[in-house]
């Protein structure tokens, strides 16, 4: 018979000490980097910056006013970035509804971080709110507005990361 060394047991995703090869190390509490933030807050200036300027251009191309305009922008900022973060929870086999709910406790304050300081940039930006697409302005102040957000949205994904929460919550399903 021969001797047989018993398995290690497996590591559960909240403690990620030998998956620092993926370029993810660190997202327990407590432990988030400015890096894992700005990745973090990266994936959700993607989706708000794919809602916030389609909205923008919907709004303006139909002559709508600034109010419906802004309101169409930010629904379809949250619809984006939430659709994001819900793909990348869906490939890892998550079902619907657990999806959802991860995704929206996970990007729910981002998202409205983001939104807050992208839209309250455009609306102090003289005349910004009433540029067409084809002035520069218009282009101007949305890319202003949207790298702004991403600044100040970046410190508080690190806060929510270091809690176990926002992008943590999402990082254990995308292995």
């Amino acid at each position: 018979m021969q001797n047989h060394t018993p398995h290690t047991p497996h590591t559960p995703h909240t403690d990620h000490a030998g998956h620092g090869s993926h370029g993810h190390s660190g997202h327990g509490a407590g432990r988030a980097s400015w890096a894992m933030a700005a990745r973090a807050t990266l994936h959700c200036l993607t989706g708000c910056a794919i809602g916030e300027i389609l909205g923008m251009v919907i709004g303006t191309a139909l002559g709508w006013g600034n109010l419906p305009t802004m309101v169409l922008a930010i629904v379809l900022a949250f619809f984006f970035g939430y659709t994001l973060t819900l793909r990348s929870i869906l490939k890892a086999g998550v079902d619907f509804r657990t999806a959802f709910r991860v995704a929206l406790a996970a990007d729910t304050l981002s998202i409205a971080v983001m939104e807050l300081i992208d839209n309250g940039v455009i609306v102090l930006w003289p005349g910004a709110m009433d540029a067409t697409l084809a002035d520069a302005l218009f282009w101007g102040a949305l890319a202003i507005s949207l790298a702004v957000a991403f600044v100040v949205t970046t410190p508080v994904n690190k806060w929510m990361i270091g809690r176990g929460k926002g992008h943590a919550v999402v990082h254990q399903y995308h292995h």
